[in-house]
């Protein structure tokens, strides 16, 4: 899933347009009308390679051939033989451009009399399909992957299309704007309507409408775009301005459209277990607001938006040595914004500082804040080294603080009802468990942000410091930290310092064994994550992403599988945030203090030191010498 605009949504020139797009920092760009005076479908091989060269030579390359193929009502042979003839001219950018996916219709554009009922209409839906089928046929046989779009037609009759068609690569081409203020299913059950068109996207659309606040009413893009990404979308969320305001350019209205989409781009690990329910949500905290400042806004602005959003706390500030991200982050939020940890340390008025650097960063940024008498709550994992963790404990400890790491998947209800599980010995003596987590990652991730990721000294290694940190820490939680440990670690598949796979055993003293695998060399770009727990008397499975189209939760208890509890364990907290200002305002116990942190990254230390070393069994060291 990557960032594009439509280049003739800025209405210039198409060399200056993509001058412009390059200089946004963008990779991919979709074409549609304008490419040098044409439609894409209709440029010459000549003018494919001109584009192909202007292209490479800014470092773009097409998110999408945006074409108008087959958006037609129902037409006689005259206008189905045009159309497939435009399909060639398609298949011939696709080749020139190496891009396969192709933004179409099919022969279904009503009027307002038979809007919508395609789907519940079977003799339309076939003379729809036998009108497309040349199309079909000659589109599959080119290897192209078509994307339907609601535009004249709803994704509900897109949804039917597409099984009628029964090819899996193809899909939904979502312009959310078109139905969104609209539709009953997003107004009634935004989550279920999101999550069932997530599964069939194949690239989003995303106007000037609905995602620019400064035109009224907004999109919840941040939470439709976490569907994507969970459901592993790998096309273009691309920026089709339209732009409604005539006193603002195009090219400005689609910048702050982009702007918009990129404040709201997902975390990196995307739906990893059940969020709190509804009635956590409805917390009240009746004291002063705890003042917060945020370092590092890579994943820090979304942790600065929370902390707007979270009752007893107040964000007063960001801070990022990168000034535009800061001062992008500060403007959008509203609040003051620096390049420099010292200015904030100094304010009287900043009572926490909320670390999201580096990992390998996060213990210097820390002590330097506690040193300073703030309080600190950093992000996972503490830091990449023992020493580290050990350094900000003392620092907090000698001077009365609070420390705490932020692992979010502890305030969530399927870990919560499952760590009550075992607290309680409804599975009986648990004898194993298996985790695995399978993501993709490419070089272009490792290599974004001066390519600190990946690295041991910033990093900590690779899939098990990054990604699997929060699964480590989800079965330490409930299992708590076993006796020792071995693991094998490799570089698979990127030119990395730290490992991209790696496979662990851990042994606790009762016999329990945990089994751990972890990759980000999988194909699908997913979060697909499973775990297994079973004792003598139970079992639970829990699995989401990959080919779980939505999260699985299944439970064997009482002799019989079942799909939920009676009574599921909500955190009194909505977040690490909101049990930080707790714990600073009332003496609520820190869900993750810092010596429990490094508990966690005392697993993370002796896996390495096994892999690493070819050392097999390494004893774990959990407690501060």
């Amino acid at each position: 899933m990557f960032p594009s605009v439509f280049t003739d949504e800025l209405h210039v020139e198409f060399m200056e347009a993509l001058d412009t797009l390059a200089s946004w920092g963008l990779k991919y760009v979709d074409l549609r009308s304008g490419v040098l005076g044409k439609d894409v479908d209709a440029l010459s091989a000549e003018e494919l390679g001109k584009v192909k060269a202007a292209l490479g030579e800014r470092g773009l390359a097409v998110g999408a051939l945006e074409s108008s193929l087959a958006k037609v009502h129902l037409p006689g042979p005259e206008v189905r033989a045009r159309e497939e003839e435009k399909l060639e001219g398609i298949i011939r950018a696709a080749d020139a451009l190496e891009c396969r996916l192709v933004r179409a219709f099919f022969y279904w554009q009503p009027g307002p009399e038979d809007a919508g009922q395609l789907a519940g209409r079977p003799d339309d839906l076939r003379l729809v399909l036998e009108a497309f089928a040349p199309i079909a046929e000659r589109a599959k046989a080119a290897g192209l992957v078509l994307a339907f779009e609601n535009c004249g037609v709803s994704t509900e009759e897109i949804t039917a299309v597409l099984k009628a068609l029964g090819e899996p690569r193809w899909g939904l081409a979502w312009d959310v704007a078109n139905e969104w203020f609209t539709s009953k299913e997003a107004r009634e059950d935004r989550e279920g309507y999101v999550d069932a068109l997530a599964q069939h996207t194949r690239l989003v659309h995303v106007k000037a409408q609905g995602a620019a606040p400064a035109l009224g009413e907004t999109i919840p893009y941040d939470e439709i775009l976490q569907a994507l990404s969970v459901h592993g979308l790998k096309g273009p969320v691309s920026v089709e301005t339209h732009n409604p305001d005539p006193n603002t350019t195009s090219i400005d209205q689609s910048r702050a459209t982009l702007e918009a989409v990129r404040r709201v781009w997902p975390s990196a690990a995307p739906g990893m277990a059940k969020k709190p329910e509804d009635a956590s949500k409805q917390v009240v905290r009746d004291y002063e607001p705890v003042r917060f400042v945020v370092v590092g806004l890579g994943m820090g602005r979304i942790r600065a938006k929370e902390i707007q959003k979270t009752p007893g706390t107040e964000l007063v500030g960001v801070c990022d040595i990168n000034e535009e991200r800061a001062r992008m982050t500060g403007e959008e939020l509203g609040v003051p914004y620096s390049t420099d940890l010292r200015e904030w340390l100094e304010r009287p008025e900043v009572e926490v500082v909320h670390v999201l650097t580096e990992s390998g960063n996060h213990g210097k940024v820390a002590v330097q804040a506690l040193e300073a008498g703030k309080h600190v709550l950093t992000t996972k994992p503490m830091d990449v080294s023992l020493e580290a963790c050990d350094r900000m404990i003392r620092a907090a400890e000698q001077r009365d603080l609070l420390l705490a790491v932020d692992l979010e998947m502890r305030f969530h209800s399927g870990l919560l009802s499952l760590r009550k599980l075992v607290q309680e010995g409804r599975l009986g003596r648990v004898l194993g468990a298996q985790i695995s987590l399978k993501v993709q990652r490419t070089m272009e991730y490792f290599h974004s942000n001066n390519g600190w990721r990946g690295t041991i000294a910033l990093d900590g290694g690779g899939v098990m410091s990054n990604q699997c940190v929060h699964h480590i820490d989800q079965a330490r939680y409930v299992l708590g930290v076993p006796e020792e440990v071995r693991c094998d670690i490799w570089t698979q598949n990127h030119e990395i310092e730290g490992e991209d796979l790696a496979s662990a055993l851990w042994r606790y003293p009762d016999g329990t064994v945990v089994n751990l695998f972890a990759t980000t060399c999988y194909p699908q770009d997913t979060w697909y994550f499973q775990i297994d727990i079973y004792g003598m008397q139970g079992a639970v499975s829990q699995a989401v992403g990959g080919p779980f189209q939505q999260a699985m939760e299944r439970y064997f208890v009482d002799g019989v599988w079942v799909d939920d509890l009676p009574e599921r364990e909500v955190s009194p907290w909505l977040n690490a945030m909101d049990n930080f200002a707790d714990a600073l305002r009332t003496s609520a116990p820190l869900v993750c203090s810092g010596r429990d942190g490094r508990r966690t990254q005392s697993l993370l230390a002796a896996m390495y030191e096994s892999g690493r070393g070819n050392k097999g069994w390494v004893k774990v060291r959990p407690e501060v010498p």
